[in-house]
């Protein structure tokens, strides 16, 4: 993968797009540091395809996420209010 520092990949977009076309993925890198990757639609969608549930998708499943143990009722004792002043 061909890392572009940003100001490059802005400058040469044109190239920096046939590249990811003709070779897959392209890094791009801010102050030396990898923040982003160009990657091709057909990649994207293969990968999206494949990635893990989203939040909202686990939220609105009927399986149960995980096992919390919930107290019995009645159990717990409460606290007397408190009168305030």
């Amino acid at each position: 993968m061909q890392s572009w520092a940003v100001q490059d990949a802005k400058a040469r977009f044109s190239e920096f797009l046939e590249r990811c076309l003709a070779e897959g993925p392209q890094m791009v890198t801010k102050r030396g540091a990898e923040t982003a990757v160009l990657v091709p639609a057909d990649e994207w969608r293969r990968m999206q395809a494949s990635a893990r549930p989203t939040l909202k998708e686990l939220l609105l499943s009927d399986s149960a996420r995980a096992d919390i143990p919930v107290p019995a009722r009645g159990r717990a004792r409460r606290r007397k209010p408190r009168a305030f002043r």
